[in-house]
């Protein structure tokens, strides 16, 4: 499956959650929920995924957990607030740049209608 094909699909997902349980609830719910929809569509995925940090070439002692790894190709990270904020779409690139994944998706279920946006590392290959 292409990167696009799989964030279509990771996006169609979280537009089904969204709709059935609509803005309010915490993030834990939209975890559950949005892993219940991708394993129904057969997404593979792996929820809250330790992914170790890189720094000039060394791993450090510190980790990144990410809410979801689907297909080992893209992080997901959920949120339930208002708005996606500038902070969470720069802090979703220096993951990118920390580990070895290029896309991230930020998916935000706590808006009237749910926001998602794709964060890129074009420094991958």
């Amino acid at each position: 499956m292409s990167i696009n094909d799989l964030t279509y699909k990771i996006i169609g997902s979280a537009m089904n959650v969204h709709k059935e349980l609509g803005p309010g609830f915490l993030e834990a719910v939209y975890q559950e929920a949005f892993a219940f929809e991708m394993t129904e569509i057969n997404i593979m995925f792996e929820k809250e995924k330790k992914l170790n940090i890189k720094y000039k070439n060394k791993i450090l002692s510190k980790y990144y957990m990410a809410d979801f790894v689907c297909e080992n190709k893209v992080i997901v990270e959920v949120k339930a607030n208002d708005f996606i904020k500038e902070i969470d779409k720069i802090q979703a690139l220096n993951y990118l740049k920390a580990t070895d994944y290029q896309i991230c998706l930020l998916i935000n279920f706590g808006s009237l209608s749910l926001q998602h946006h794709r964060v890129v590392n074009n420094l991958k290959s």
